[in-house]
């Protein structure tokens, strides 16, 4: 298989996935399928082999995704109904103060995002910036710019969200590792897009809150708001227990502590399946059933947060499929060993499939899974140990923040909840997203030359 037939063939492929989203409006999930099989046909595999491939890359895939995005997705859930991310808002911004509210804001999006989905997180939270903003004078961009940044550098870099969970899959990546890596490039990456940006921009735009002097905004009841401490707590369950199974593992494998009955234990609790169910139940009862909550609004909230997720966990496995083909088709090794001989590092190769595909058709989703999948087959080539590989799942996730503009439902909705139009929206949320997008490459070269 030669090389330019390769390079036609990814190109292809790509270019075929793009026309179907972009033009002829067909679901992304569709559409990766469509495109594994095209690619599967034009590499010359049997008709059997390619829907063999389908199988084994959907169940392959679906099997560890679909159990963490659905925990996570019902966690979050349960966290947003019980008003913890108002109180989180809340708590943080009296501590810090109304004139670093901006620092508050961008905390509370870091922590919300985790669990909860990022356009949720946001219309949550906005009623909290108008009224930071309302009493300030302020520009809107002052405290939104931050919230804004540290939702969407969580909900790109940190599991247990989708994307990187998704990525980290695909990859074969250790999520313990990848929320280390997003943890210690997210913070940094954050800052400079938030508070930093933020107090820039809102000096370039004067944003009022959108609504006239008749209305009434929302108003919080503290006093029926979980407290931070039990938020706090709850959130940092899972990712605490994932990173310890990750310290166990690392520790296992190079003889720090003898294998044994506990260690065994950590592992076990630690999985990203057993901390998410630790942390769903602890949610439910501490969140739900001991405030109140009747049991059959808990079952209906929990069936409530499936439906997104369940359109996030098809996208997966599709993904999953591309990436099955590719490798079965023998592609995938001919991408390898050509690639393991180009100049370029494996993360800034990640980071420019994301980008591409991102720019071209909008969805940060699909951009990842895309370059997830094309960028499985090499990576084994380059021998890339756990932190490389997250990094190489940080590296994904920043190109596909890229340059979100009107082809992006995100755009719309901060426009639209922010007032402003689209040249205001183009000179703020796109260049915050764009901002983290090269961050995001930048820390992770970086953090690549100690690892």
């Amino acid at each position: 298989m030669s090389t330019l037939f390769l390079i036609f063939a990814i190109l292809s492929a790509v270019a075929i996935l793009l026309f179907m989203v972009l033009k002829l409006k067909i679901s992304a999930f569709i559409a990766l399928l469509i495109t594994s099989i095209y690619v599967g046909i034009v590499s010359g595999m049997p008709l059997n082999d390619i829907t063999q491939s389908i199988q084994e890359g959907m169940a392959g895939t679906l099997g560890f995704v679909a159990t963490v995005v659905g925990l996570g997705a019902i966690f979050g859930q349960m966290l947003e109904s019980s008003g913890g991310a108002e109180s989180l808002a809340d708590y943080l911004v009296r501590k810090f103060g109304k004139e670093r509210a901006p620092w508050a804001m961008v905390t509370t999006g870091f922590i919300v995002a985790i669990p909860v989905f990022f356009d949720v997180g946001f219309i949550i939270l906005v009623p909290i910036v108008y009224a930071l903003s309302r009493d300030t004078k302020r520009s809107l961009l002052y405290y939104a710019i931050p919230l804004l940044a540290g939702l969407a550098v969580t909900h790109s870099f940190i599991p247990p969200t989708p994307g990187p969970v998704a990525v980290a899959d695909i990859i074969n990546a250790q999520l313990g590792w990848v929320i280390l890596m997003g943890f210690i490039l997210g913070i940094p990456t954050a800052i400079i897009a938030g508070p930093v940006f933020g107090k820039y921009i809102s000096q370039k735009i004067h944003l009022m809150p959108p609504y006239s002097d008749d209305d009434t905004p929302r108003e919080f009841d503290t006093k029926s708001y979980p407290s931070f401490r039990l938020i706090a707590i709850i959130i940092s369950i899972p990712l605490l227990l994932i990173l310890l199974n990750t310290f166990t593992t690392v520790a296992v494998s190079k003889e720090i502590v003898r294998k044994s009955v506990f260690t065994d234990v950590l592992e076990f609790i630690g999985h990203p399946f057993s901390a998410l169910i630790i942390a769903t139940l602890i949610a439910t009862y501490f969140l739900c059933i001991k405030r109140g909550m009747d049991k059959q609004k808990i079952l209906d909230l929990s069936t409530k947060a499936l439906g997104p997720a369940g359109i996030i966990i098809l996208i997966t496995g599709a993904g999953g499929v591309l990436k099955q083909v590719l490798v079965d088709s023998g592609i995938g090794q001919v991408m390898a060993e050509s690639m393991s001989n180009s100049p370029l590092p494996p993360i800034l190769l990640a980071w420019l499939i994301a980008a591409v595909v991102r720019v071209t058709q909008g969805s940060a989703t699909v951009a990842m899974i895309t370059a997830a999948s094309i960028i499985a087959p090499i990576i084994s080539e380059f021998g890339l140990n756990d932190p490389q590989r997250a990094l190489v799942v940080i590296a994904i996730a920043s190109g596909a923040t890229l340059l979100s503009h009107v082809n992006d439902s995100g755009f719309w909705l901060v426009g639209k909840y922010l007032g402003m139009n689209e040249k205001q929206t183009l000179q703020s949320w796109t260049v915050m997203e764009s901002i983290i997008a090269f961050c995001g490459l930048i820390f992770t070269l970086t953090a690549s030359l100690f690892f």
